[in-house]
This record gives C-alpha cells, sequence and structure tokens, in this order.
C-alpha cells in the first residue's frame, strides 16, 4: 500500500471553519505535520489518539520532507496542514516539487483563508460595484525579496482594494509605499487574528493607521486592508440583482 501528502488549508483560526474533506483528513491521518506558529492547535482535536504530530515551525525543509518521505514509504497517510488556504505564503510548491522528483503521492484540499475572514471581520466587500472591481493580494518586502515590478509603491497605482500580508511589523513604511497613490484620507484596517478567539481590529486611514497600530501593540499575524471598500460613500446595486437586468436566469 502506497502513502500519500495530503496539503490541507487548516483555514485562520476558528476550528469551526476547517472545512468537511480536510476534518476528514485530519481523522484518518497516521501522521499530522502542522504550522505550529500559525495554525490553531484546536484544529488538530479530531485527530487520531495514536496519530503521530510533528510542530513544522522547529523543523527546516529537510527534515519536514525526510519525514514525509519516511512515513509515505510504510504506506501512512500524511497531513500537512498549513495555515488558511496553503496556495497563499503557503511555502507548498517546494515540498510538491520534491513530492513529485520522489515520486510520492500528494492531494491539496484548500482551506478558508485568513483573508476571507479578515473580510467577513470587516463586514466588507472587497469587490464594489464601481468603487473597485480588483483584489491586490501582496507583501512588503522584507528578508524574503520581492520582484522589483511587485513593489509596493508600484501596485498601489492602480488604487484597488489591497491586502497586505507580513507587513503589520514594518507599517509606517508600508503606509509610506501606499501614500505614493493612495490619498491621504483612504480608509485602512488592520485585523490581527481574524476569526480567532482574541481577535482585534484597528480601522483608519493612512493618514494615522500607524500611529493607531504602535498603539495597540499588534506586531504579527494581522492582515492590512486598504481601499474605498472599507467605507464607500455610496453603494452602486449590484447588476445581478437589479430587476431591470436581466441575464439567463432571469428575463
Amino acid at each position: 500500500m502506497k502513502g500519500k501528502v495530503v496539503f490541507i488549508g487548516g483555514g485562520p483560526g476558528d476550528p469551526e471553519l476547517l472545512t468537511i474533506k480536510a476534518f476528514k483528513i485530519l481523522k484518518q491521518a497516521d501522521v499530522v505535520i502542522y504550522a505550529g506558529s500559525l495554525v490553531n492547535r484546536e484544529v488538530l482535536n479530531c485527530t487520531k489518539e495514536d496519530a503521530q504530530i510533528y510542530n513544522s515551525a522547529s523543523l527546516n525543509l529537510h527534515e519536514i520532507l525526510e519525514i514525509m518521505e519516511m512515513e509515505t514509504g510504510k504506506g501512512h497517510l500524511v497531513a500537512r496542514v498549513h495555515t488558511g488556504d496553503p496556495s497563499i505564503y503557503g511555502a507548498i510548491g517546494e515540498q510538491i516539487q520534491y513530492l513529485k522528483k520522489s515520486k510520492i503521492h500528494y492531494e491539496i484540499i484548500p482551506g478558508v483563508s485568513s483573508l476571507f475572514a479578515t473580510a467577513a471581520a470587516l463586514e466588507a466587500e472587497l469587490t464594489l460595484p464601481e468603487v473597485s472591481q480588483t483584489v491586490i493580494i501582496t507583501r512588503p518586502e522584507g528578508r524574503t525579496p520581492k520582484p522589483e515590478k511587485e513593489a509596493l509603491s508600484l501596485l498601489a497605482e492602480h488604487e484597488a482594494t489591497m491586502c497586505i500580508f507580513l507587513g503589520v511589523q514594518m507599517i509606517e513604511e508600508v503606509v509610506g509605499d501606499l501614500l505614493e497613490h493612495y490619498n491621504a484620507d483612504t480608509p485602512v484596517a488592520v485585523v490581527k487574528k481574524a476569526s480567532w478567539s482574541d481577535e482585534e481590529i484597528v480601522r483608519g486611514t493612512l493618514e494615522d493607521i500607524a500611529v493607531k497600530v504602535r498603539k495597540s501593540g499588534i506586531k504579527k499575524t494581522a492582515i492590512i486592508v486598504v481601499g474605498q471598500v472599507l467605507d464607500p460613500r455610496e453603494i452602486t446595486p449590484s447588476k445581478l440583482y437589479d430587476k431591470k437586468f436581466s441575464h439567463e436566469y432571469r428575463k
């Protein structure tokens, strides 16, 4: 019997936001490798009593891949649990590359991204008609470099809804880049640990958000959302439900 690695989006934090499909895999898994620095440990409450559980926060890539190869070689089911949805800053690409080369079977189960938990916490529609129809998901350059064309100051030129991961610890620099194109009164919100019991929200504008964030003490596990969708002057109704607008399901 061949083993298998299943990449799971563990959701943004609230254990009830784990998908049913991911829940079923966790209940069956012989081995669980989870990103302990971000994933809520309560998500793993459904695992078997004898499941081996590894916290990848203390492991390097080689050690993680070694566990995967060893355990799948025994015919075991390995659940690799990433925070939110693994396709966004999940570092799964390098793991998949190795599994392909090693001919180890794998599957990916999507999850609820912390971005969407953030939007829910803010009670915001990120794509309001005639306000913004584009969402930019990005991060500032830190220890991990970015392509030059993806600099925040260049992306800001679009004045679209921007969702910035991994940037709250350098909020002043982020604001400085955004102000090259966004107006100073552009609404901004910072959400720490969206959907967790200790979720925290700080709202402001580009003019005052850095000061407010510093006063709040938020330094990590937060998303910055920028754009007029957070405080629209007036919401234009969607054509989808306009009684004068016809489509294939409604004449």
